[in-house]
């Protein structure tokens, strides 16, 4: 997940404002309603980052929050991870602005990851140490469910990745009850578009601030070299296939499974 850069100007044009505002919100409605991912009472814990998918999410719940069927509360979280840079004062005028009860937490992630990860590609630890991270807070100010950005093209990218590198058949899921069974993971933008969020962040004007880790932030361009591949690859198949992404999407909920090779699903 790019959750950093891409800040395109202000559209002009009030339509396709609305339009945008119409599109991300309906679907983020429409993927809480087919999983079912808040119920009456749910207090949910949005992990911001700073970046344009965080942002778009904490606003497109609240906005939801204000029409829905049913009662929840939100509580926005951010956490410095560490690294040199960081504006966090920037994500937490923000916050304030959008008068939502939140805190800036303090995690010093990058210098366990220098100590653990020195000859490895370091994103499966940190997303471990962050995922930890979130599980306690969310403890702490009694939320049961944490909302996490991840969009359309984050589980079609995982999709084949997990397919041209693992030789698996697996993306995200929209809903994960941690094996604790105290936390449940939410993605409601998991049928909005990255085109879709990029324009909605620029039109309400949200702070775009990265973490300032070299691979999330693009400084190191080695890093994570496979989902940028997988990334200009569909960029490439989107431009002969208007169609690709809803349809690749489309099939991790259209699943056949006696015509798969699993053999765990078969009763020979």
């Amino acid at each position: 997940m790019n959750t950093c850069g891409i800040t395109p100007s202000k559209s002009q044009d009030s339509t396709s404002r609305v339009d945008v505002f119409k599109r991300v919100t309906r679907a983020t409605g429409k993927a809480i309603g087919d999983f079912n991912m808040i119920q009456e009472g749910d207090r949910i814990l949005v992990a911001v980052s700073g970046g344009k998918d965080s942002w778009v999410l904490l606003h497109v719940l609240l906005e939801l929050k204000k029409k829905a069927p049913v009662d929840f509360d939100l509580f926005a979280l951010n956490i410095d991870q560490g690294y040199a840079g960081f504006r966090q004062d920037q994500i937490e005028k923000h916050l304030v602005a959008l008068k939502v009860p939140f805190e800036m937490a303090d995690f010093n992630i990058a210098s366990i990851v220098e100590e653990k990860s020195k000859n490895a590609v370091p994103c499966s630890l940190c997303s471990r140490l962050r995922r930890g991270a979130l599980y306690g807070y969310a403890e702490k100010h009694r939320c049961n469910k944490i909302a996490l950005g991840h969009h359309m093209d984050d589980f079609i990218e995982t999709l084949l990745l997990n397919q041209f590198f693992s030789g698996r058949t697996a993306s995200m899921a929209p809903v994960l009850k941690a094996d604790d069974e105290t936390n449940t993971v939410i993605r409601p933008l998991v049928y909005v578009r990255e085109s879709d969020i990029v324009e909605y962040a620029s039109e309400v004007e949200v702070p775009i601030v990265c973490c300032q880790c070299p691979l999330a932030c693009g400084q190191d361009v080695t890093l994570d070299h496979k989902r940028r591949k997988v990334k200009d690859l569909l960029g490439d198949l989107e431009r002969e296939i208007p169609q690709i992404k809803n349809s690749l999407l489309s099939s991790l909920g259209n699943v056949t499974p006696s015509h798969m090779l699993d053999k765990n699903l078969w009763n020979f």
